[in-house]
């Protein structure tokens, strides 16, 4: 074989290879939108509806606030396990909500806007029961140590359903109006829920993040007022972050109060532009702290992209290949966390014909800007980046959604989904009786627990299909919930580029809006 045939087969096989990781990297995110709302169909406690479609579960937790006088069906278990814990639960419905609010074309367009009401009502429709007084609201239902000692499906199980609330006299600040008049952390009052969920960055973080979802619900400009008021004590202008979660909330309500001001305006709801009269103008006072706020939101996308001057102190960790890592366990959480807020504010900078500047934290100087910019382009090709990691574009080949894709978790810590179907086999599974037949069993689950979430890869990208191995593969609602969004949004950026409204590649001269991505 001559030189130049040589050259020529390893150029063939080169662009064989290379078109091949392209098809292997394209996804469907209209498939990936589809299963994400069918899984929490699958977490769905109470009595199922005529019309359930995960039709392996049965009606579950019938009697949940008997014991305290109270109805307290419905709502969603959180993860693998039977207790109802609701500061998780309402942000993943705040996500799923979040989701619909910013990408409801998307999700309309793919024909599930139906089933993403369903879900968020589900959860609503429980919230609403839950807060049986002005200042009474059930938090919990359930109790984590009993529960974790038994391997049962939510159909037979036998554990504590007692009930626990927070009022005036134990108070709640991780609620908003009744929380702020009775200030203090939920978990010193539900002291059962500090091993499983407690509140480690406080409760100012969820009071503003209420009053910014109070004002954009409801338009009232006193819900702004106190955002901007308690910006500084609150810590919402103080911390930079690089994680975002269902207790650690800073970076999410800098990116919200991020939207407050686009252009010096207001948008208050998705797509449309209500320039309240009251509000056509903020005091110079006030537009300083909502950059202040977006600054703040900018560090935390900047961190994300390891655009952050300054390192590993300033920067979200990463795997060998690129995959958000801020801690082993359920590290996904805050991938797809970040990818939601990442794609929301490529809006933002969109809508402001902005760059995103990733200065010095340390340093009142600008000079270093313009060096770590990044426009809005960018800044979505990298949340998409993480959502094609998750849907298998990684070093496993693995989908972490599962039911997606020809390989994903198999042996996903989850009680009903490990065990045999209560539809078909009603024969009771006791309390240990679980582990021995179904959790210790070394074959797959039964049924697949599709449109979850698992935890995810190690640090290294390796990802361990095993029951016991729960950091990796207990899936958890927070994880699926801001995918919605994310998936949706993707849906909306193929569907530009099929119309052909793709404008010119990104360059580093000009702004990219996210249409051009």
């Amino acid at each position: 074989m001559s030189d130049v045939s040589g050259r020529f087969v390893v150029v063939a096989v080169s662009l064989v290879v290379m078109a091949t990781a392209a098809a292997a990297a394209a996804h469907d995110y209209g498939e990936a939108l589809s299963k994400s709302l069918l899984y929490f169909e699958a977490q769905r406690s109470g009595r199922l509806p005529y019309n359930q479609r995960v039709r392996w579960r049965g009606h579950s937790g019938l009697t949940d606030g008997l014991e305290q006088g109270v109805d307290l069906v419905g709502g969603y278990y959180d993860a693998g396990d039977h207790v109802k814990f609701g500061l998780p639960m309402a942000f993943t419905i705040t996500m799923l909500s979040w989701s619909v609010l910013e990408y409801g074309e998307g999700i309309s367009a793919a024909g599930e806007l139906g089933h993403a009401l369903h879900a968020i009502k589900w959860g609503t429709d429980y919230f609403i029961k839950a807060h049986t007084h002005p200042n009474v609201l059930w938090t919990q239902v359930g109790d984590g140590d009993s529960d974790h000692y038994c391997w049962q499906r939510p159909e037979d199980m036998t554990t504590s359903r007692h009930a626990y609330k927070v009022d005036a006299e134990n108070p709640g600040s991780e609620l908003f109006e009744f929380g702020d008049k009775y200030r203090g952390r939920y978990d010193e009052s539900v002291e059962v829920v500090k091993n499983y969920y407690p509140s480690s960055s406080g409760y100012k973080d969820e009071l503003l993040w209420a009053a910014l979802w109070l004002h954009r619900a409801t338009g009232r400009r006193e819900y702004l007022d106190y955002a901007i008021d308690n910006a500084d004590d609150f810590g919402g202008t103080g911390w930079a972050v690089s994680e975002f979660s269902w207790d650690i909330k800073y970076a999410g309500l800098q990116v919200l109060a991020s939207k407050a001001i686009i252009n010096n305006n207001f948008v208050m709801m998705h797509g449309i532009e209500q320039l309240l009269v009251e509000e056509k103008h903020l005091s110079s006072e006030q537009r300083l702290v909502v950059e202040k706020y977006r600054s703040k939101a900018e560090y935390y996308v900047c961190s994300c992209m390891n655009r952050n001057p300054g390192g590993a102190a300033h920067n979200a960790g990463r795997t060998p290949a690129g995959l958000l890592f801020i801690r082993p366990w359920n590290n996904l959480q805050y991938v797809s966390n970040a990818a939601f807020l990442l794609t929301v504010y490529s809006d933002v900078l969109s809508s402001l014909s902005l760059p995103l500047l990733c200065p010095d934290p340390d340093s009142t100087s600008s000079s270093s800007a313009a060096a770590a910019a990044a426009y809005a382009g960018e800044v979505l090709e990298f949340a998409k980046s993480q959502a094609d990691y998750i849907l298998g574009t990684n070093p496993m080949g693995t989908s972490y959604l599962v039911g997606y894709g020809e390989a994903y978790p198999r042996r996903v810590h989850h009680r009903a989904a490990s065990s045999a179907s209560y539809k078909h086999d009603r024969d009771f599974i006791g309390c240990l009786q679980g582990f021995d037949s179904w959790y210790s069993a070394a074959r797959e689950n039964p049924h697949d627990l599709v449109g979850a979430v698992v935890g995810g890869p190690n640090g290294n990208d390796v990802f361990t299909d095993h029951r016991g191995a729960y950091m990796q593969t207990e899936a958890c609602t927070y994880n699926t919930a801001p995918m919605v969004g994310v998936f949706s949004k993707l849906i909306e950026v193929e569907r530009r580029r099929r119309q052909g409204r793709e404008d010119a590649p990104p360059s580093s001269a000009s702004p990219v809006a996210e249409d051009d991505l």
